[in-house]
């Protein structure tokens, strides 16, 4: 019977018995941060939303972990918030250079734009040679609906103080002005996220293939399969292969769980239901169908 047998019924008790076993039976670990879905804040009925208020406990529980070897990213996600991406990914390599633990980061389906930019905190990344990665850009999308609240006969008033208050407003035409200042904050946002890829990926940015910087940079995704050759990502694999190649067939790779309170582990309870039940009002169902169909619209950006 192997050592990590032997410690299985160590690991049922709980608070303390995982970490008891990990002292006991010597394999090394490489905690998991599973990083899937839509970047920013979470609604009512909305699933996922990562942001770094919701992540914050297990990333520091992750580089906590005794004896871990290194953390290892799982990363699904087509993006979404800027602020949020860096506050993530600046997170976990504030802790990785704290706790001196390297980070591993693995694409699955999607790691593109945000998704990317927290692979970027990562020393190495891999994906699958299916993985849609890259989409280093900035983009913002809309409706427009003057033309409709003319045809039904509606009047749209708005009153501010600030000429700027009520900028790209979707029931007023398009204003030149507005559309400028919209692209000058796009240029700073993309510009930062440029850094941060050149930042982390150095040298290796452009790959064997020589890919310049217009390339890489332009918005564009490719395979994970591409993204090798481009520099994007350091090779292909698996979270459970690269990682016993790297730490041995003995390593555990524990996932990192959100934090449940007792009624939640008891009787399955959401923390939508057990904190927020506002959110089940009218408003909070239309709010959580505005924000699962913006959801969709990220994802369908690729294919998904």
């Amino acid at each position: 019977m192997s050592d990590s047998t032997s410690f299985s019924w160590l690991r049922k008790v709980p608070f303390v018995g995982d970490r008891l076993a990990d002292r006991l039976d010597g394999a090394p670990i490489v905690p998991v941060l599973r990083l899937s879905g839509v970047i920013g804040g979470s609604a009512p009925l909305r699933k996922g939303g990562l942001s770094l208020a919701d992540l914050a406990e297990q990333i520091e529980h992750a580089f906590e972990r005794p004896r871990a070897a290194a953390v290892a990213l799982a990363i699904n996600s087509p993006g979404g918030s800027p602020v949020q991406s860096s506050l993530i990914a600046k997170r976990i390599k504030d802790l990785s250079r704290e706790k001196e633990v390297p980070v591993f980061a693995f694409c699955e389906d999607v790691a593109a734009s945000g998704g990317y930019w927290l692979a970027c905190a990562a020393d190495e990344i891999y994906a699958d040679a299916s993985s849609i990665v890259g989409s280093i850009g900035v983009v913002s999308a809309g409706f427009g609906f003057p033309a409709l609240l003319e045809k039904a006969g509606i009047e749209r008033r708005v009153h501010t103080a600030g000429d700027k208050k009520a900028i790209l407003d979707p029931f007023a035409p398009e204003n030149p002005d507005d559309i400028t200042h919209l692209k000058e904050l796009q240029s700073e946002i993309h510009q930062q996220f440029k850094d941060h890829v050149r930042a982390n990926r150095g040298d290796r940015l452009g790959g064997a293939s020589g890919a310049d910087e217009d390339l890489l940079f332009s918005g564009a995704f490719w395979t994970g399969e591409r993204a090798v050759e481009l520099g994007l990502v350091d090779g292909l694999g698996d979270l459970r292969t690269v990682m016993r190649e790297k730490f041995g067939d003995k390593v555990r790779l524990p996932v990192m769980t959100e934090p449940k309170g007792w009624l939640q582990k008891r009787l399955g309870m959401s923390a939508v239901m057990t904190s927020a039940p506002s959110g089940w009002a009218p408003g909070g169902w239309a709010s959580g169908l505005i924000g699962a169909l913006d959801e969709r619209a990220h994802w369908s950006r690729f294919g998904l």
